[in-house]
């Protein structure tokens, strides 16, 4: 396993080869290590704040504890927790309008949008925990390509 090169499972554009005299992996374009476990064909990143660990499945690597099974329940879930407290508030603020002349009437679309955008932003944060998709690594591999 430490003779061939690998595609990279934290970048996905470098690959990934052994270092020498070490039981380890380093990748050429993000400079990440990562430490092998060969008897069950697993690898682990060490230099990043998250120990994320990737097993080889012959044709990628595959995130150990990325087995969360994303049914239609779940789905269904994060969709009715993104819209339906925005929906809520944007239909109070139609059957209660605010006064027309009053300062704060723009607010009620204001706390909709505001209430959209916090709850999209906990279930994109959400999937991405547990997906464990190292997205800092990822930023910074790309930021690198670019340069």
């Amino acid at each position: 396993m430490l003779d061939e090169t690998y595609p990279c499972p934290v970048c996905r554009y470098g690959e990934i080869s052994g270092l020498t005299l070490m039981n380890a992996f380093g990748c050429h374009f993000c400079q990440h290590i990562f430490t092998a476990d060969l008897q069950q064909n697993c690898i682990t990143m060490v230099d990043g704040e998250q120990a994320l660990s990737w097993y080889w499945n012959g044709r990628r690597w595959q995130g150990i504890g990325a087995e969360v099974e994303f049914g239609w329940g779940l789905w269904l879930g994060a969709g009715l927790l993104v819209l339906l407290p925005p929906a809520m508030i944007w239909l109070s603020s139609r059957i209660f309008p605010p006064l027309p002349d009053s300062p704060w009437a723009w607010f009620p679309d204001f706390w909709a949008v505001s209430a959209f955008s916090g709850h999209l932003t906990l279930v994109i944060w959400l999937w991405i925990k547990a997906v464990e998709f190292p997205v800092l690594a990822f930023i910074k591999a790309w930021g690198r390509r670019i340069r």
